[in-house]
């Protein structure tokens, strides 16, 4: 797998997404991640076969319109633009939240890809217990972003939004058309302009899907 080191004088491609593993780290209400050998070579069968049993929002995924908004497009109905190009990760300082006071220095602008790098990407992964504490982005938050017009929002942890108030900071992005790209892993990447990819399993309907997220700086 690629690195962050330079290929042919080139920036590579660095690979965000969350390798899904059988008995991953998931959201408490969500279905366990479940992935068995049901053919395997060494067991003398003609191939190697998984079952794979998991939620749609599991480890680095997309949210969908519909997943909190009724009545909405599904997955499969994303625009591209919405995943692909240019992107600017945001190194977050609060340990708690993603606030508005924190949000306005950044002088974020209408159409921006932006992806914020908290204290979830140096914990949250190496934990293979859900951590309840993790940080978040603030209801206020995400209705200052949805009025600057962003095309997209992720986060290195399985929900943009707390426990106790996702709901309403989902409405807010989703019903304001902003992406949502929720379970990053951006423990080796530094603040910065990039090249986003992040494309979601086709799900017709979905509410949700796995998808591989990389990106290669600019």
């Amino acid at each position: 797998m690629e690195t962050a080191a330079e290929t042919n004088g080139a920036p590579a491609w660095v690979d965000i997404s969350v390798p899904l593993r059988d008995g991953m780290v998931h959201w408490p209400d969500n279905p366990e991640v479940r992935i068995t050998r049901v053919q395997d070579l060494e067991r003398g069968d003609d191939a190697t076969v998984s079952s794979l049993s998991l939620g749609a929002h599991t480890g680095t995924h997309v949210d969908a319109p519909v997943h909190f908004v009724k009545g909405a497009t599904g997955v499969d109905a994303l625009a591209f633009d919405s995943l692909l190009g240019v992107a600017r990760v945001l190194e977050i300082r609060d340990a708690r939240a993603i606030r508005v006071a924190e949000l306005k220095g950044h002088a974020i602008q209408p159409g921006e890809r932006i992806l914020f790098k908290t204290a979830n990407s140096s914990r949250g992964w190496a934990s293979k217990a859900f951590l309840p504490d993790f940080v978040y982005l603030s209801v206020e938050g995400a209705r200052y972003l949805a009025e600057r017009k962003v095309r997209t929002v992720g986060i290195d942890y399985l929900s943009i939004g707390s426990a106790e108030e996702g709901v309403p900071t989902h409405q807010a992005l989703l019903g304001a058309d902003v992406c949502i790209i929720e379970g990053l892993d951006l423990s080796s990447v530094e603040a910065g302009t990039y090249d986003l990819v992040c494309l979601p399993l086709r799900i017709a309907g979905g509410d949700g899907a796995p998808a591989r997220a990389i990106l290669r700086r600019r």
